[in-house]
């Protein structure tokens, strides 16, 4: 049977008011044993992340497990993306166990939950198994995302996808929100976070504005 393609956008694509993003747990003391990712790429891509919410207005959580006692306070490049926002401190290693964080999910009020944090194995997976067990949608960024060793990054992800979770990265969800180039009010917004914390990506940026005066989807005008 013959099908029909037009331009309508994928469901499944996120856009900044059709999620909730909960980040959860960047914190010091979670960092330092974090061994899967290097944690100036976990920082940054942490940063992208809560700049790229902040940015485009999308609904977030802010949490962290024993801040005071014993994992130490937010990474500043988040609590700097988000001035004054609530930081829900709790006790339970999945947050989806404590109350007030329920209590903001469901103010939130949305169906898909997008999730990035420290431990994947531990304080990801749980919320992450227990919101698809309750019919919520799940993403994981990957790598906003870390673990004690490669093998138990991995193996978490393994199994929230084989739960249903839709694994993506740190720039495909800035990208993800802009998605057209043509979109003038959040262009530099999206060029910006990305020139300063999209890797070579952001280098090819620089390079090109700086060069040619060049900006994505525009054409070099020629003499």
């Amino acid at each position: 049977m013959p099908v029909t393609a037009s331009t309508t956008p994928a469901k499944a694509l996120l856009t900044p008011d059709n999620h909730l993003l909960v980040m959860i747990d960047h914190q010091s003391q979670m960092a330092f044993a974090t061994r899967s990712i290097d944690a100036v790429l976990l920082r940054s891509n942490a940063a992208l992340v809560a700049r790229a919410a902040a940015g485009f207005g999308a609904a977030t959580i802010l949490t962290t497990v024993a801040e005071k006692s014993f994992s130490g306070p937010i990474f500043d490049e988040i609590t700097a993306a988000f001035p004054g926002a609530e930081v829900t401190d709790r006790t339970t290693m999945n947050c989806w166990e404590d109350a007030n964080v329920i209590r903001r999910v469901n103010a939130a009020g949305r169906g898909r939950i997008v999730l990035a944090g420290l431990w994947t194995g531990v304080c990801i997976v749980g919320p992450a198994l227990s919101a698809l067990e309750q019919g919520f949608e799940v993403y994981i960024i990957a790598d906003a995302c870390g673990d004690v060793s490669d093998e138990a990054h991995d193996r978490a992800m393994d199994r929230m996808v084989q739960a249903g979770a839709v694994p993506m990265t740190s720039l495909q969800y800035l990208l993800e929100m802009q998605r057209d180039w043509a979109r003038g009010e959040t262009y530099a917004l999206t060029t910006g976070i990305a020139a300063e914390l999209g890797g070579a990506y952001g280098l090819g940026i620089i390079y090109a504005r700086t060069m040619f005066a060049a900006q994505e989807g525009h054409e070099l005008e020629t003499a």
